[in-house]
């Protein structure tokens, strides 16, 4: 019997991409193969030459359809081949394979906020705001956690597909959340990532209420959104010294500026000092210091070893980017040490 495969991809929206997706009916027991889209209704294409390539690159079941179908994401390419200029994962996946004796693996926290009637999710109906932050933060109770229904059937749909989801919580604003995917490694973490938020999308149709990454969805005195990324080498899962040089390598000359570039639009509005944040033009790091760009757990300094989490990338950013930045930088440092 035939199944349905979701052809999933980034699409090429500025400054921030889309995720769009499609269905293909593939006979039992056939590969999954490439199929093409039109790129100039996604912002990859001019209209007189407007095909473009989908290669399925990573697949897993499809927990809302059940049955043999599948969830299908994919890199977009050119007609000749070649990756499309929107293709961030070929570059990704180029890096992880020039360090691979490094072994770098990967944990991505994704924050985001619900909405519904354009307003937040808890904000109250009409105008106006809720009570100050404070006890939203893995809270309980009807009058502090909104959109818990729509979060545990996200959650039990990451698990059913097969991804390795590690976590959730209610975040510091009314109607935000958070996800975990990981320990993976590049490019299989950005993969997933992807993945996971198509199915929270998805999902939230169903409640009536949408998902969005904004970094800064409500501007004064609220949380921002991010995706904090924590990331470890064989080295630094092995001894402190190499903890030290990713976190030294990260503050180098142009690399700050490389970072925040590859981080997400409109950061500036979120790495503001505030809000457990470092200001996006300065870089630091520290022990359990989450005002600090790149934070050392502490088991890691009692331990001697462990990872690091950047805490600058934003709830927008392009999962692919986050992780070939890191890779290239911290694992040429931890090459040449």
């Amino acid at each position: 019997m035939p199944f349905k495969a979701e052809y999933i991809w980034v699409d090429g929206t500025k400054p921030t991409a889309k995720l769009r997706s499609k269905t293909k009916i593939v006979e039992d027991g056939a590969e999954l193969p490439i199929w093409g889209f039109d790129g100039s209704s996604t912002n990859q294409a001019p209209g007189d030459k407007s095909d473009c390539v989908l290669r399925p690159v990573f697949s897993c079941p499809d927990p809302i359809r059940g049955g043999d179908n599948v969830l299908v994401m994919c890199e977009v390419e050119l007609i000749s081949g070649a990756p499309h200029p929107t293709n961030t994962r070929r570059a990704c996946a180029e890096a992880a394979e020039k360090f691979a004796d490094q072994e770098a693996i990967f944990g991505i926290e994704q924050e985001y906020t619900f909405f519904k009637d354009g307003r937040p999710y808890g904000f109250p109906v009409g105008g106006g705001y809720p009570a100050p932050q404070g006890g939203y933060y893995c809270g309980v109770g009807a009058d502090e956690v909104f959109g818990r229904d729509v979060v545990e059937k996200h959650m039990d749909l990451c698990l059913q597909a097969g991804l390795h989801l590690s976590g959730i919580n209610a975040e510091v604003m009314p109607g935000q959340w958070e996800f975990q995917i990981g320990p993976v490694a590049a490019p299989q973490v950005a993969d997933e990532l992807w993945v996971a938020r198509w199915l929270l999308y998805r999902i939230a149709e169903d409640y009536g209420v949408s998902a969005t990454l904004d970094p800064k969805p409500v501007k004064g005195d609220w949380n921002g959104a991010g995706a904090h990324t924590n990331f470890s080498t064989n080295a630094m899962r092995d001894n402190y010294d190499a903890i030290i040089t990713a976190c030294d390598s990260l503050g180098k000359d142009g690399k700050v500026a490389e970072h925040i570039a590859g981080y997400g639009a409109g950061i500036e509005h979120r790495l503001t000092g505030m809000h457990e944040t470092a200001p996006w033009s300065e870089y630091s790091y520290g022990v359990s210091n989450r005002g600090a760009s790149v934070r050392i757990p502490w088991q890691v300094e009692r331990d001697g070893k462990g990872y690091i989490e950047d805490r600058r990338p934003n709830a927008n950013c392009d999962p692919y980017v986050v992780t070939r930045l890191l890779i290239n930088t911290c694992c040429s440092a931890l090459a040449k040490a």
